[in-house]
Formats: C-alpha cells, sequence, structure tokens
C-alpha cells in the first residue's frame, strides 16, 4: 500500500473545515509560543479509531475490521539544525526532547510520550529511513482514555511528520504502523497489537488480516455508513483506566498459553476443531479463563470477516446481527467488559446493559477497544438517536455519547 498521503485541508475536515481553520491557527500560534518562529510550516493530522470488529483478534494473527473517525491529532512541524526532536503538545505541559545521538531505551521513560517519540525515531533509524532534528507542537480531539486509540494517533502522526519531512512521503502506511507499534510495546512498554496503529495509518473502513502480522491483508471497504438509518455512537463510561496494564497483557498471554498447548506461537495457527476436541486437556493446562478466551478468539475472527463481507454486500441488518454475537462473545468468553482488580467499577457492563434497554431489538452495541473500562460502541437507529443519547447522557453525563463519522485518509500531510 506505498503512498505519499497528502490531502487538502477542505477535503480533509469537509463540513468541519471552517471550524478546524481556528484550530490550524492555534497549532501555528501554541508553536511559536513553545519554540519562535515558524518559518517553514509543514501540517499533519493522523485520525484515531473507532474498532468494529475483531475485540483482541489482532495480536493472535487474527482479522479485524476497523475505521478511522473524524476526531484527530493535527500538528504542525519544522526542521531544525539541531540534532534533537522537540515536541510539545497543548494539553500537557512541558516539551519532550530527544537527542538523535542517544536513542537507546531507558527504562525510567515507560510509560511516557518521550518514550513513544524516541521510539519512533530509533525504529524508523532502524529500517533505514532518515531522521533529522525538527519541532512539533500537536493538538488532540481524541480524549484520551476514550477508546478511540489517542496514543496510536499521536503515534502515526509523528511517524508521518518524519516520513514527509525526511524522506519524501515514503514511508508507506503499513510501515508507519508496524514503527508506531514497535514505539508503544518496547519503548512505552504497552504490550498492544497492531489495530490501533494500522487503523489510524490508513483510514476508511478497513478489514484487516494479521496473519502474517509484517505483511498485513488490507482491504478498504467501499460502503458509504451515511446511507444506513443508523449512527455511530461511543459511549464514554468514565471508568479508571489505572493499573490495567497486567489486564490487558493478560489477554494475549493467555491465548498464546492454549496455543502454545498445541506446539503453536498464536491462535490464528491452531485448527479450531483440534482446539475444541483437546479441550478437557488445554484446561488442565491453561486454565478455565484461557479456554473461553481462546473461545472468544475463534469466534471473533470469524465475526471480524463476516462482518466486512456483510458492509461490502450492503447487508446492514446482518451486519448488525454479527455486532452483536460479537460483543456477546467479549462479554462472556474474553471478559473485558470489568477488571478484577476492580470489580465495584462496571461501567462498560452498566453502558451495555442499559444500551440493551433503551434499544431493545433495534441497533447494535459491544464493547470497544481493549475493554476492562472506557467505552462501549452502538450502532443506533437514527430514529432512536435523540432518545438513546438523553438516556445515557442521564447515567453517565453530559458529552459522554459522542456520534462520530468516518474519515476516508489516515494519517496524512495536509495542503492547506
Amino acid at each position: 500500500m506505498a503512498q505519499k498521503m497528502v490531502v487538502k485541508f477542505e477535503e480533509l475536515y469537509g463540513s468541519e473545515a471552517q471550524a478546524q481553520k481556528a484550530r490550524y491557527q492555534k497549532l501555528r500560534e501554541g508553536f511559536q509560543e513553545a519554540f519562535g518562529e515558524l518559518r517553514e510550516a509543514s501540517f499533519f493530522s493522523a485520525p484515531g479509531r473507532t474498532e468494529i470488529g475483531g475485540n483482541h483478534t489482532d495480536h493472535n494473527h487474527g482479522r479485524v475490521l476497523t475505521a478511522a473517525v473524524n476526531l484527530d491529532v493535527a500538528g504542525v512541524a519544522q526542521k531544525t539544525d539541531l540534532p534533537k526532536v522537540a515536541l510539545k503538545s497543548a494539553e500537557y505541559p512541558g516539551i519532550d526532547e530527544v537527542d538523535l545521538s542517544d536513542l537507546s531505551f531507558k527504562k525510567e521513560e515507560e510509560g511516557t510520550s518521550l518514550a513513544l517519540l524516541k521510539g519512533i525515531c530509533a525504529k524508523c533509524r532502524d529500517m533505514g529511513y532518515q531522521v533529522g532534528g525538527f519541532q512539533c507542537y500537536t493538538i488532540t480531539r481524541v480524549l484520551k482514555g476514550s477508546g478511540l486509540s489517542s496514543s496510536a494517533a499521536f503515534e502515526v502522526l509523528v511517524v508521518t511528520a518524519i516520513s514527509h519531512l525526511f524522506n519524501h512521503g515514503e514511508i508507506d502506511p503499513v510501515t508507519a504502523a508496524i514503527i508506531a507499534q514497535y514505539a508503544e510495546n518496547v519503548y512505552f512498554g504497552k504490550p498492544s497489537g497492531l489495530l490501533d496503529q494500522m487503523a489510524s495509518s490508513v483510514g476508511g473502513f478497513t478489514a484487516i488480516d494479521f496473519k502474517e502480522p509484517e505483511k498485513p491483508v488490507i482491504e478498504k471497504l467501499d460502503f458509504d455508513f451515511n446511507r444506513c438509518g443508523h449512527a455511530l455512537c461511543v459511549v464514554d463510561t468514565g471508568g479508571n483506566h489505572a493499573n490495567l496494564t497486567g489486564e490487558y497483557a493478560a489477554i494475549p498471554q493467555e491465548m498464546k498459553k492454549v496455543a502454545a498447548f498445541f506446539g503453536k506461537e498464536f491462535l490464528r495457527e491452531v485448527p479450531q476443531e483440534e482446539f475444541y476436541r483437546e479441550m478437557a486437556q488445554v484446561r488442565k493446562a491453561a486454565g478455565d479463563r484461557a479456554v473461553l478466551r481462546a473461545m472468544h478468539f475463534f469466534d471473533d475472527d470469524r465475526l471480524a470477516a463476516e462482518e466486512a463481507e456483510a458492509l461490502k454486500a450492503g447487508d446492514f441488518e446482518s451486519f448488525k446481527g454479527k455486532i452483536l454475537s460479537s460483543g456477546r462473545s467479549s462479554f462472556m468468553k474474553l471478559q473485558n467488559v470489568f477488571a478484577v482488580v476492580n470489580p465495584q467499577e462496571q461501567g462498560l457492563s452498566l453502558a451495555l446493559a442499559l444500551t440493551e434497554k433503551l434499544l431493545g431489538s433495534a441497533g447494535a452495541w459491544r464493547v470497544h477497544g481493549g475493554g476492562f473500562a472506557g467505552t462501549i460502541q452502538a450502532f443506533v437507529p437514527l430514529e432512536c438517536l435523540a432518545d438513546y443519547r438523553a438516556g445515557i447522557e442521564q447515567v453517565f453525563g453530559e458529552g459522554s455519547c459522542y456520534v462520530l463519522s468516518v474519515r476516508q485518509a489516515g494519517g496524512t500531510k495536509v495542503e492547506l
């Protein structure tokens, strides 16, 4: 999927273009306040993403369905003569600075934006790309903890800037996602799959098969969501993500423990029939929760592919049915709707139960993203949207229900 992504401002933001002009002016002003004169400005944008199908399947080489959304991270950058990268985010104090003469991993930097920045620079160089000094100022609309992958959007934005500032825009979307994931896994210390970064870098409705992660099979779907009579809602339940790294890490670990029983590294390599035939022995070797999570993998890997086919066929009713099946699998088998370290906090479970009560037999709903805290996703008939939003926000607070649109462009340079 080699491509040099440059998108015109009006094409990127559509009906939001006028409002976004003010935001881009704030980018200029923020840069000048942080770094001084802005001589040769280059603007970049990377979208947040919503996971449509394939909940925790990517890290075991499964299939996913995703869509880029209109909420994005935007940045302005310019080259410098100094051998360092400096980045300032409007939402956070301080400036991250990376010395390009020392890109080594440091344990004490784990979990910081500095680690992401350094990891991206290191991986770009390791892969043979040029990285020089530059300054960058960013503003995000992808709310942290929203389940829309603010970290992946930030990572893809930085890779996109390096691609255009120093490599003639030649870092393709797949490579950009791999670079971003490396930074998050190795330098930041979060054992995530490739879904978030790939969704942000590619854009649009995208079906991705991670059977060979270094060469994922990517298919952008020709589906106009605006014509299906439903709204795409993401509900922020306000859950606390602190101390959840262990919960997230346990999912791929337990799936791989089941795979190891069969002499494989990933569940995608295990024949489903053999798994069910040997389930009694797998229980003894890996434990019941690992078995249930493996069952979820087999279900949701298949459902992600079936959801994509339903959209390609224009069969939205069938698509909704598969979304509900996916949601039930995450709830019952994957068990990522609340954290066992804090069982009193079950915002996701409550939001799913309330959505079912509000929508009845209409619409579809499922946990969104990594789970344990954060957000759910709902496909809501337009005639039900006002009542659904009111019912959800009565419990989770005003502004907790986001109505999103799908963005076709992934990480891109923005031509003003």
